[in-house]
């Protein structure tokens, strides 16, 4: 297992254990974070455990290059039409990962959220390396996501998201995959399988691959 000091570097992610975990140590600064993810790497762990760095292999993406990145059914467009939700973009980050941490997912993005990370992305957001998108419905935030932004390659690297009414979820994701895909980014980062993001359209993608789309 490979320890991280105060440097800020990471190891290759060709040397990640089969199951993705590459390193563990290190701090959530806003240097590391964005070396982590503009290297492929991204923390994941438990409150209380040293901080983990992962680098899966397969990686589960949406592709924003294909037709159809996501599945959209004809339920999904039904409550987009008829539910009256008003999405927003970055009007309340900190209460969009207080939610993903306290609302249970059928899926989500892929990490563990303490007070620790929400201050450490907070930063990030401010920066304008971290964005959210919001669902609200009569003034109320019942959906949403986060993520970070990686414009100089064109790809959005998703954290987790939650929802608190009938597909707010589904509709802020599909919202953020039509906004990255008319500003021409490529992969939506989904980091790790799971099947209500299989059942969403995202697909895996061998790391070596999604490495040369990170490295461009």
């Amino acid at each position: 297992m490979i320890s991280l000091d105060s440097r800020i570097k990471f190891p290759d992610v060709t040397l990640a254990q089969p199951y993705g975990l590459l390193a563990i140590g290190g701090d959530l600064s806003i240097e590391r974070l964005m070396l982590a993810y503009n290297s492929g790497i991204f923390p994941w762990y438990n409150d209380g455990e040293p901080i983990c760095w992962w680098s899966p292999d397969p990686r589960m993406v949406f592709d924003l290059t294909a037709a159809q990145p996501m599945r959209i059914t004809k339920s999904l467009r039904q409550s987009k039409r008829n539910k009256g939700y008003v999405i927003k973009e970055n009007t309340c980050f900190r209460a969009v990962m207080q939610h993903c941490a306290q609302v249970p997912r059928n899926g989500e993005f892929g990490t563990w959220i303490n007070d620790d990370l929400v201050d450490a992305y907070t930063k990030l957001h401010e920066l304008g390396h971290a964005k959210s998108v919001e669902v609200f419905l009569d003034d109320t935030l019942v959906g949403g996501l986060y993520g970070i932004d990686l414009p100089h390659k064109k790809i959005f690297c998703g954290e987790s998201m939650f929802s608190l009414a009938t597909d707010s979820s589904k509709i802020a994701l599909w919202f953020l995959i039509e906004r990255l895909k008319n500003s021409g980014y490529t992969l939506l980062d989904a980091q790790i399988y799971n099947e209500h993001l299989d059942s969403l359209g995202a697909v895996t993608m061998e790391r070596t691959v999604f490495m040369k789309h990170l490295n461009g």
